[in-house]
């Protein structure tokens, strides 16, 4: 398993043998699937036809596995509900598949790359994992909710404790880098290898008689020293979490790599922290309207710093993110889409040191940093800034693959984005469809949200179960 964030922990969470069941007597608010669930109620959900108990339901998310298991875990919190799970979580030890879990950090992935007092997008209770409630950690740290959203410290924090609390660290190897994943053929590992195996009957690495293709995964471990020492693993099945927080979305526009241009929020962070900018300097430019762009914004109000800010759609734009959030939940981001609102270049607003340009792109970065802007008409503008930050997304590195994974997204003409050419795999076992054995998860499938990416969890665990043979008769 490649990555360590909440899909790879959920993963191996479920191959140590943790087996769902269907709670007795338990009610289930969906009709249908309850019936559904009552039909086989001796039978654990791993075991089950997957696409039989997804059918029909609705919700946020584009996947039908990733529904089934939200519901299962939380069943009207789309409603604000607050009922209990239906599921029951038996150990099974006999029914574990061996697995590593490779990750550049500690458990948790990106989450511990995030500043640690931003507040996350969803509702706390949707950042937690199977069988240990997100908000019963919290209790036990004598922390509340704030507005029923958590810190990305919290949570960062929570799936540490949860790997170590679910007994999961002899599957991580954390520190790892993978530089190449590539199919080779059964034989022409060594044979010295092939004895060593055999020896070693305990080894992870007992590879199937029966397959005569397997995965070599290259890469080196990051030493206490900072020396970096390599590794070989092979494997029969890879699965990709590695998620998208990898390589920030560049504009390709001239200037660009200029010094004073950041293409992360830790940047202004930092220049703040240097105090190399502050109420005095020129403003700071901030590209995008994503929650990253607006957590730079309320970052910089905060430090009365001035802001530029630039986006191509209108503010009215369905698509915006704000335009989809609950007032309620969320009100820094409903100022900030306030500001955007009601304080264009064309009229000042009642917010000092805070100018919007809706529909306007970039059109190069000076060495003088001077800043040329185009608008909607062709119409340029020229500003004198401090600093840039072009924070328009990021991108997954899948530089570890033959041809930057590009083979295996729906779209091979185009790199792959999460969110419009996510990597082909089957809905219900998430394998990839270009190349057998190899499974992908989360952002990488096209599931971005962590109460959503467990579902593709479950539907790889159900999968690799059947291919080992490990299902019960």
């Amino acid at each position: 398993v490649l990555g360590n964030g909440p899909s790879g922990i959920c993963l191996s969470y479920l191959l140590s043998g943790y087996i769902p069941y269907f709670k007795r007597d338990s009610l289930h608010t969906h009709p249908i699937l309850q019936r559904k669930l009552e039909e086989a109620p001796g039978v654990s959900i791993l075991d089950q036809d997957l696409e039989y108990l997804s059918e029909g339901l609705e919700g946020r998310s584009h996947s039908p596995v990733a529904l089934l298991f939200d519901t299962l875990q939380r069943p009207d919190t789309d409603f604000g509900g607050t009922a209990e799970s239906v599921l029951t979580w038996w150990c099974e030890p006999d029914r574990a598949i061996p697995h590593l879990v490779l990750g550049r950090n500690a458990p948790g992935g990106a989450w511990h790359s995030i500043e640690g007092s931003m507040v996350t997008l969803s509702r706390g209770e949707w950042m937690g994992l199977p069988d240990l409630p997100f908000k019963d950690w919290l209790k036990q740290k004598r922390r509340g909710l704030r507005n029923n959203r958590a810190t990305a410290e919290d949570i960062a924090q929570y799936y540490q404790h949860y790997v170590v609390k679910k007994g999961l660290q002899k599957n991580f190897r954390c520190g790892t880098v993978v530089t190449s994943v590539r199919k080779v053929s059964a034989e022409s590992i060594s044979n010295h290898m092939q004895k060593d195996l055999q020896e070693n009957s305990e080894s992870l690495w007992n590879l199937n008689e029966k397959s005569t293709e397997v995965f070599q995964v290259d890469g080196f471990f990051k030493t206490v020293k900072g020396d970096k020492e390599p590794f070989s693993v092979y494997a029969e099945n890879v699965v990709l979490a590695t998620g998208t927080y990898d390589s920030p979305t560049w504009l390709g526009v001239k200037g660009e790599n200029l010094s004073y241009v950041h293409h992360q929020l830790s940047a202004l962070e930092e220049a703040v922290k240097n105090n190399s900018i502050g109420i005095m300097s020129d403003p700071v430019l901030i590209v995008g309207a994503g929650l990253t762009a607006a957590d730079a914004i309320l970052f910089a109000h905060h430090c009365n710093i001035p802001v530029i800010h630039v986006f191509r759609r209108r503010v009215t734009d369905p698509g915006l993110i704000f335009n989809q959030l609950p007032r309620m939940m969320y009100p820094e981001y409903h100022k900030v889409h306030q500001m955007m609102k009601e304080q264009s270049a064309a009229c000042a607003g009642p917010y000092e040191c805070y100018v919007s340009l809706p529909e306007h792109h970039v059109l190069s970065f000076g060495k003088d940093k001077k800043c040329i802007f185009q608008d909607k008409n062709g119409y340029q503008k020229v500003y004198k800034i401090s600093m840039a930050l072009v924070l328009t997304g990021s991108n997954p590195n899948l530089s570890f693959l033959p041809n930057n994974g590009i083979d295996l997204v729906m779209d091979s003409g185009q790199p792959v984005n999460p969110k419009r050419n996510p990597i082909d795999v089957d809905p219900f076992t998430y394998e990839c469809t270009q190349e057998k054995g190899l499974y992908a998860l989360g952002p990488l499938a096209g599931d971005n949200f962590v109460r959503f990416v467990q579902g593709g969890a479950l539907a790889v665990a159900s999968s690799l179960l059947k291919k080992a043979n490990k299902n019960p008769p």
